[in-house]
């Protein structure tokens, strides 16, 4: 990655701290180094371990993600200046021009594939150029056209552990690997429709298509809610078939409980709905299904 920051053409000088700060948004970090723990747990529920070849799997996928994030950002640029929430993004804000994403998107495309393509099988290379594919060539588009995108675009958190279950040698059609991914592809879509509550009248804005303008709040409650218990129905699946440690499987199942009984009770039962709150509970459900399902592979071993 050197010679990255000098990628920075901005019609502003930056000094060292700041130009870093601009890599680190555009390559959402916060979004990519979940992704990378996602394909580690694919990695070591093959495997039963966390070797050198694991780290640098985990290096290249996260690489691979943040080029995905760049390309979004540069794909993205013109709407991002018309919402509140994105206008100051680097790209809107002036921080570095739409050159200089794209030159630092490659940098991070090509420094991931080397690493993967060195230390992995080449299906996993593959998978991940199949996940930069759905995510900036099939759900970015969508999301102009389609207030559904996510269902397609959610192949993005379907991959990550096939990436890593590949890289360790396992076969793709395996029950287990399946069940894994089905869960965080149905995951993703509540994700976004909880997102779309809190922000969809941005998305309106830019004149960008929204459950909102098909659905009032708490019809998309209610949509969302559903997609949750699917969600917590994927959850019961990968703990019943593939987890086998019983405290791993105690904690996952009281967190499950929880998250239900609390959702429940703020869409049924409480006059207004906090989104927030329930953003970041379900999104605890996969850190902690990914930190669990790693725990209890190498406790296997």
């Amino acid at each position: 990655m050197e010679g990255s920051l000098s990628m920075l053409e901005t019609n502003k000088t930056l000094d060292f701290k700041q130009q870093l700060k601009v890599i680190y948004e555009l390559g959402k970090v916060r979004i990519s180094l979940p992704i990378a723990l996602s394909a580690i747990t694919g990695y070591v529920l093959f495997g039963h371990v966390m070797d050198a070849q694991g780290w640098l799997l985990a290096l290249g996928v996260f690489l691979m993600s943040c080029s995905s994030s760049v390309i979004n950002h540069w794909q993205e640029r013109h709407l991002d200046a018309q919402m509140p929430r994105t206008k100051d993004r680097p790209i809107p804000s002036g921080r570095i021009s739409a050159n200089g994403a794209l030159m630092l998107a490659v940098a991070f495309a090509l420094t991931g594939s080397v690493i993967l393509l060195v230390s992995s099988p080449v299906m996993a290379l593959v998978l991940s150029w199949a996940t930069l594919f759905f995510y900036n060539g099939v759900y970015t588009p969508m999301k102009k056209i389609s207030a559904f995108a996510v269902i397609p675009g959610s192949m993005v958190g379907a991959l990550p552990p096939m990436i890593g279950w590949a890289a360790a040698g396992g076969s793709l059609t395996s029950e287990v690997i399946l069940i894994v991914a089905a869960f965080f592809f149905i995951g993703q879509i509540p994700h976004f429709w909880l997102l779309l509550l809190m922000f969809g009248e941005q998305y309106q804005k830019a004149s960008m298509p929204s459950l909102n303008q098909l659905f009032s709040s708490d019809q998309i409650k209610r949509v969302t809610y559903a997609w949750v218990l699917t969600t917590i129905a994927s959850a019961l699946l990968v703990l019943f078939f593939v987890v086998q440690n019983r405290i791993v499987m105690f904690f996952l199942i009281f967190y499950i409980f929880y998250l239900l009984f609390s959702l429940t009770l703020a869409v049924f039962m409480q006059k207004e709905f906090k989104v927030r709150p329930a953003f970041y509970k379900l999104n605890f459900l996969y850190l902690f299904m990914m930190i669990f399902l790693i725990v209890d592979s190498l406790v296997k071993s």
